[in-house]
């Protein structure tokens, strides 16, 4: 028990006696009076009398003594919670990462804590005393201060980005808090500053401006900086009466380089051919790549026609010279499309439409040159447009058909599955060719409703089939890789799969490798969420694209697909049958089926099942057919050996 207490409770004891006394001794006094009536009565009484004051007064004393210790009791308890939040308060001040300076009401610094030592490099008592000018970086005018104490008069508060120097005199930009504290009477007493370093943010978001308008790999401008400059230089030419170029380059077969030698060794490729073309350009032309191997030059003062030419046959030249790459000696060739500016276009938009025209011309002229632009070249983008429309109201008008294409168990020939395969039949034109609005669907977009649309088909068709009692252990749907990026892929195969009512187990999704290497984190967290639904999965066109072997072990999959490009040759070309055989050992070793499409002949059917496949797909078992053609009864032989 503490002293305090201890005297509070001997002021209540005595105040207690005290009052009992009192009490009794009036009793007393009263009884007497009724008792006697001489004169010792009235001596008692005046001694009563005396004893009675004298009383009083003790208790008085003894009440208030107690109500003083226990308002000092209180007192003391709001002492010890006020110095528990100050300590509180203190640790909080101290360990914060934001740097907190406390100046008077004169602005002479005060206190400052630990966190603002770490960021501005002074030491405590390298600052306390001082004034916060000390800091000035001379980054804001004298205007910038003015308002800042202007709303500090105002609102009593200010905060803003704001640019200080460090000990060492680096420049560094803040967001800081000033606030103006004031006491009791309202009278300002402090200031207090709190701010952050925001210099990795101020960083972070110079290199995220960059890398929106520059190519990551080549260091040009990208699409989006040169389609804003060459508006800039078209009103420019306008107002000046000048002409410009736009010059679209293309590399020749550049698909093979990768194919052949790998992605690294392309990407330098690129990387030494944007070195070239931008040394053979002075000012007034501007270089970007415009994505994989298309690079495009605006010439912004480029009045004939002849100039573009010989600006074309220049980089057609330059680009002639090998290029050294890790020790291969590489040549590239390319094709070059030339749109003019007024005379062919009016806007950056249409220039460079008309320049991928030329482009397509070039290309479809043998390649390695050059070809300018001519209204007849739009007819073909002007089919591709009206394509796209019919397209899009062939999804709408319930054109599309699904065709099934089977598969068969090489080994006892018998149909296992089948793949199901889009079909456009037009009411005019009839059948249209998927090589025809497969390319246009995907540069559209269209290519991700479509798939989805087949596959939900695919799904009620197997059932049905599963219904009738046809055993069939997969149907297999392709999965385009504008559908694969999609985060609403799992959803839309689960939706499919719940309408539907089929087993995840028979729905087999077909991805094709280069739409699993693009981006091989995401494909990885895609494929395993599809495989907690239970489906099936299969890289497709295995061999075409630019595989890694250390990502391809940690996808979950359960088949490789041999593009057909090997299997054509089969059995008689080496090279394709030494592939065959690597990829048909590879996915045994990783616990694989092997599906080999393409199959047009009996000797390739027995050449890779000699090399140990699993599954055949080609016309030789039979062509995609709606589903009520199938041929369920087909077992076709395949010869033991081949020639």
């Amino acid at each position: 028990m503490s002293a305090t207490y201890r005297v509070a409770l001997r002021a209540a004891l005595l105040y207690l006696l005290l009052s009992v006394i009192w009490l009794q001794f009036s009793g007393y006094l009263l009884n007497s009076f009724f008792d006697n009536s001489d004169e010792q009565l009235r001596w008692q009484l005046i001694n009563g009398y005396v004893w009675v004051l004298f009383s009083a007064g003790l208790i008085f004393l003894a009440r208030t003594q107690l109500l003083r210790c226990l308002g000092f009791g209180a007192t003391l308890r709001e002492h010890h919670a006020d110095r528990e939040r100050l300590r509180q308060a203190a640790a909080v001040f101290d360990c914060t990462r934001e740097g907190v300076l406390v100046t008077d009401r004169k602005g002479v610094i005060v206190h400052v804590n630990r966190a603002f030592m770490q960021i501005t490099g002074y030491q405590g008592e390298e600052v306390l005393g001082q004034e916060p000018r000390m800091f000035k970086s001379g980054h804001h005018p004298a205007t910038f201060y003015q308002t800042m104490f202007e709303a500090l008069q105002r609102s009593g508060e200010w905060s803003g980005e704001i640019w200080n120097r460090r000990k060492s005199g680096e420049i560094y930009p803040q967001w800081q808090t000033i606030r103006l504290i004031r006491d009791d009477h309202g009278e300002l007493s402090h200031y207090v500053a709190v701010f952050s370093d925001i210099s990795k943010i101020k960083d972070s978001e110079h290199e995220l401006k960059y890398l929106a308008h520059h190519d990551p790999l080549t260091d040009l401008p990208n699409r989006l900086l040169f389609t804003d400059r060459a508006q800039q230089a078209l009103a420019s030419a306008q107002i000046n009466k000048r002409g410009c170029a736009l010059l679209l380059i293309d590399l020749d077969h550049f698909k093979m380089i990768n194919d052949s030698l790998g992605h690294t060794i392309g990407d330098k490729l690129l990387k030494a051919v944007a070195r070239r073309l931008k040394a053979m350009f002075g000012p007034g032309i501007t270089l970007a790549r415009l994505g994989g191997d298309e690079f495009a030059v605006l010439a912004e003062n480029c009045p004939q026609l002849v100039q573009a030419a010989a600006l074309a046959q220049r980089i057609l030249d330059g680009l002639k010279e090998q290029f050294p790459i890790d020790g291969h000696q590489l040549f590239i060739n390319a094709s070059i499309g030339i749109s003019l500016f007024p005379g062919d276009a009016l806007s950056a938009e249409q220039l460079l439409r008309n320049a991928d025209s030329a482009l397509f011309k070039t290309k479809s002229a043998g390649r390695d040159g050059y070809a300018l632009y001519t209204e007849e070249l739009t007819a073909h983008a002007q089919q591709r447009v009206e394509t796209a429309f019919e397209l899009r109201r062939a999804l709408e008008q319930h054109e599309l058909r699904v065709y099934y294409q089977p598969v068969h168990d090489l080994k006892s020939c018998r149909l296992v599955g089948v793949e199901a395969l889009v079909r456009w039949e037009h009411p005019q034109r009839g059948l249209v060719s998927p090589a025809e609005f497969i390319p246009i669907a995907e540069r559209t977009g269209l290519i991700a409703e479509i798939d989805a649309w087949v596959m939900r088909h695919a799904c009620e068709q197997m059932c049905q089939w599963q219904r009738a009692g046809l055993a069939l252990s997969f149907v297999a749907v392709n999965v385009s890789s504008r559908l694969f990026a999609r985060h609403e892929l799992y959803q839309q195969v689960a939706q499919a799969l719940h309408d539907t009512g089929l087993d995840p187990a028979y729905l087999e999704l077909e991805v094709t490798e280069s739409a699993v290497m693009d981006d091989p984190e995401v494909a990885l967290e895609q494929m395993y969420r599809l495989r907690e639904l239970g489906v099936r999965l299969a890289i497709d066109d295995f061999g075409t694209g630019y595989s890694s072997l250390l990502r391809l072990k940690r996808l979950p999959v359960q088949k490789l697909k041999i593009d057909q490009g090997f299997v054509a040759g089969l059995p008689w070309d080496e090279d394709d049958g030494a592939i065959v055989r690597v990829i048909i050992a590879l996915a045994q070793s990783m616990g694989m089926q092997v599906h080999a499409e393409g199959i047009e002949q009996a000797e390739q059917a027995a050449f890779i099942l000699e090399q140990g496949g699993d599954l055949g797909q080609g016309y030789w078992f039979g062509r995609p057919v709606p589903a009520g053609e199938l041929d369920w009864t087909r077992v076709p032989t395949i010869p033991l050996t081949h020639p």
